[in-house]
């Protein structure tokens, strides 16, 4: 199925380019349009698909939806809904106060928006094309329970005390008067309209993460094809305990959403960091970056901010270790 862009990056490298195959820069750049041109395709077609299914899915009967149910039930359609509702940070921000102005608790809010960021149907197709189903299936569990754990957490200590004052006030309003969800008054949509709404948002997202794509691929085509033969697995690949809270740290001030990191997690796997490394590594970069936080700082007090922060390397810095205790058996 994939063969096509082997062919293709073949022709572009090494025939009209003239590289050597066996020179660096030669893999380098064949691994970057292989790369690129897949997930390019990937992306529209997929967006496109998903975006059909999805046409009429309205954002105010999700919220709805949600602050009818209890807590437990409520983290994990949180989670469930994030995971195939892609926001990345600029949309932070409305989501949050929407959902808050809709009196769910902020620890289902914050399960939305932890999973959103990790999983979505673009990264699920290619991580499943380019690391196998074990690890992808692996990956949604993990994200999820990223989510549902964390907002659990957040409910637990009272979180909703270090809002902003307007978030807070919003909630408390929002609580006093909650919507129910119900069924009825959806229009259904013809499939020219699904369709339009489809192209729409194939655009949209396009839009907005094809220079991700382009800087992920760039960063994981020079680990591939400039890193020293054996030097990651030398100096970070036995696994040792350290290596991965390093990988979290080191992460914070990279940004990148699930598609555009999912390259550099391949080339960092075919390089010899450790599983569980690797994906500390690059959840860290999607999740707990700082364009997020400076975002979500205009919502939420230094306090609350500081608190999801240190959660979040906590638990980026668990799931590498047990995954890297588990990957004999990936």
């Amino acid at each position: 199925m994939f063969e096509i862009f082997t062919q293709l990056a073949d022709w572009l490298a090494f025939d009209l380019l003239g590289l050597s195959p066996s020179s660096k820069l030669g893999d380098a750049v064949h691994f970057f349009i292989e790369d690129v041109s897949k997930i390019y395709v990937l992306l529209v077609v997929m967006i496109y698909a998903i975006a059909l299914l999805r046409a009429s899915l309205n954002v105010e009967r999700v919220r709805s939806y949600l602050a009818g149910k209890n807590r437990a039930v409520g983290y994990m359609l949180g989670a469930g809904f994030g995971s195939v509702t892609p926001f990345c940070s600029c949309s932070s921000i409305p989501v949050f106060l929407g959902f808050t102005s809709a009196g769910i608790p902020v620890g289902i809010t914050m399960s939305f928006l932890l999973t959103s960021p990790l999983i979505n149907e673009v990264a699920v197709l290619l991580l499943m094309s380019l690391l196998g189903w074990k690890f992808t299936l692996l990956y949604i569990v993990v994200g999820m329970s990223v989510g549902i754990i964390g907002g659990a957490f957040l409910d637990a200590i009272r979180a909703e005390r270090w809002l902003q004052d307007f978030a807070a006030k919003a909630l408390q309003q929002g609580q006093q008067n909650q919507p129910t969800y119900s069924g009825a008054g959806s229009t259904s949509m013809s499939f020219a309209e699904r369709h339009d709404f489809a192209k729409d948002e194939t655009l949209e997202i396009f839009g907005r993460v094809w220079k991700w794509v382009i800087i992920g691929v760039g960063l994981g085509a020079a680990l591939h094809g400039f890193v020293p033969d054996g030097w990651i697995e030398q100096h970070l690949g036995d696994g040792q305990w350290w290596s991965v809270p390093a990988a979290v740290l080191l992460a914070i001030p990279l940004y990148s959403n699930a598609t555009g990191v999912i390259p550099v997690m391949e080339s960092l796997i075919v390089n010899g960091l450790p599983i569980g490394t690797t994906l500390a590594f690059c959840m860290s970069t999607v999740a707990a970056s700082f364009p997020e936080f400076i975002l979500l700082k205009q919502v939420m007090q230094w306090r609350l901010l500081a608190t999801v922060f240190g959660m979040l390397l906590v638990a980026f810095t668990l799931v590498g270790w047990i995954f890297n205790s588990l990957s004999p058996y990936l």
